[in-house]
């Protein structure tokens, strides 16, 4: 064995993670852009979507939302905004704290909520796992994603 080995790219775990990512991502993009979403738009708006379910207010903190996308406030921000934008969302300061911004998704955004809905089937033809795969790889990934801290 070379010392080398060790830097060949078919030796890092990190290259197909992150190539598989990226074309799992772009699979999505014929289907977003039907409904005016970038990816990580509607990775947003499915947080929002499910905060919408689990809370009346539909509301949830900006810092909240960052950690389950894994995304810091240099990233988020400018994601917000061009959501807020194209109406779909609304941001607001917290009455006990100014410094909590809080975010939920609009009625238009609750309504985009419909278009998305054969999204997840349609990407999900393009990937060329069986079910039982599919659930392996799903662990798999929380089980790295939960030792990691954003």
């Amino acid at each position: 064995m070379n010392k080398y080995d060790c830097l060949k790219i078919e030796n890092q775990l990190c290259f197909p993670l992150y190539a598989s990512a990226k074309e799992v991502v772009r699979q999505y993009k014929p289907f977003l852009d039907r409904v005016g979403l970038t990816y990580t738009q509607y990775i947003t708006m499915m947080i929002l979507w499910e905060a919408h379910d689990s809370d009346p207010s539909g509301s949830m903190n900006v810092k909240a939302l960052g950690e389950r996308l894994f995304l810091d406030s240099g990233t988020l921000t400018p994601l917000l905004k061009k959501l807020e934008t194209k109406g779909l969302i609304s941001r607001s300061r917290g009455s006990a704290d100014e410094r909590n911004v809080f975010v939920r998704a609009t009625e238009e955004g609750m309504l985009l909520r419909e278009q998305c809905l054969s999204v997840p089937q349609e990407v999900g033809n393009c990937i060329p796992l069986t079910p039982e795969e599919s659930v392996t790889l799903y662990g798999l990934l929380y089980k790295i994603l939960g030792s990691v801290s954003v």
